[in-house]
């Protein structure tokens, strides 16, 4: 199957995608009763981006033509797939298909129903197979946390690899933000329950930062507290933060708290305040290697910026880290 063919195979799964029917249906259940923090609307938002960003033949078309693409490959890419947010690992699925390598996927246990079922409707088994044991590959991209990341560099150092792990979203504030600002940032941090690596876990404020309008703006975001799971979370993390006299502000679904950790709790959000742009600049820089896009009004050199509310809704380019991952299976 050549390239043009695995396009348009790939455009056949968009429209089966935005059909949205019965079967899809069952499998976005099916999936929820797998993990409660895959909620049908987080599926739904899944897909739908999935469908609209990446399975189109203008932007696939668009794309590929970067790339030095073969029509056929004998290589064996595996794959270890992350399970935070619904279909996390469906990009690097895509970009093993589209370089025409054969996949071998070991799944999330927390995400391994809907990206199965899509390679199903995309009808070209050859191409798939999925294994609990990884053996016979040529090269790997494994997703996971900072200690899992740490064990695939000792197992896979000696195969070509992109291997990754934890890192979150940050936010820059000015002070000077409209409200409608504010509720496009609410999508960058609240979005998948802020499970994703693109959520925005920590903002950046200037000093004297009035919270007020931010708390109140961010509080349009309280039926996210209805949710069985995040409420726990609020609730552990509120009763925790009194108890250690934290620096913290709070709304009816988000907690906010003084932290130079770029890594906060469910349901919570860590700030720092700056002083000047140069100040701003040097705590960004320190934690680069843990940020994976900054979301900011402005471009920050050095950093893949997003406008607020688009942090989760990463083009095919967008690629995790900053590592192109078309590049490396390009040149296997």
């Amino acid at each position: 199957m050549n390239l043009a063919d695995r396009i348009n195979k790939l455009v056949k799964l968009g429209a089966y995608i935005l059909a949205n029917g019965e079967t899809l249906q069952e499998k976005i259940q099916l999936a929820f009763l797998n993990n409660n923090w895959f909620t049908k609307d987080n599926i739904h938002l899944m897909l739908t981006n999935v469908a609209n960003l990446y399975l189109t033949e203008d932007k696939l078309t668009k794309w590929v033509a970067n790339y030095p693409i073969q029509n056929t490959s004998t290589k064996k890419v595996a794959l270890i797939l992350a399970g935070n947010i619904p279909m996390v690992g469906f990009h690097d699925v895509l970009c093993a298909y589209i370089s025409g390598h054969t996949t071998l996927i070991k799944y999330s246990d927390k995400d391994e129903i809907l990206i199965p079922h899509l390679l199903d409707v995309l009808d070209d088994p050859s191409k798939f197979e999925k294994v609990e044991r990884l053996e016979n590959f040529d090269a790997i991209i494994a997703t996971g946390s900072n200690n899992s990341a740490r064990y695939f560099h000792a197992y896979f150092s000696k195969y070509p690899h992109i291997i990754r792990k934890n890192r979150n979203g940050v936010a820059v504030i000015t002070g000077e933000e409209t409200k409608e600002d504010l509720l496009a940032l609410g999508l960058d941090i609240f979005t998948y329950f802020g499970l994703g690596c693109r959520s925005v876990a920590k903002i950046y404020v200037p000093e004297n930062y009035n919270f007020d309008f931010l708390m109140e703006t961010l509080d349009h975001r309280k039926e996210l507290i209805q949710h069985n799971k995040y409420k726990n979370n609020f609730d552990y993390n509120y009763a925790l933060f009194l108890l250690n006299k934290d620096n913290f502000y709070y709304n009816g679904c988000l907690i906010v708290k003084e932290d130079t950790s770029l890594f906060s709790r469910i349901s919570s959000l860590h700030f720092e305040y700056y002083k000047d742009e140069i100040s701003l600049n040097r705590l960004l820089e320190k934690e680069k290697e843990n940020i994976q896009c900054v979301v900011s009004k402005k471009k920050i050199e050095g950093f893949a910026c997003f406008d607020f509310g688009e942090a989760q809704t990463p083009a095919l380019d967008n690629y995790a880290d900053g590592v192109d991952t078309m590049s490396f299976l390009n040149a296997l």
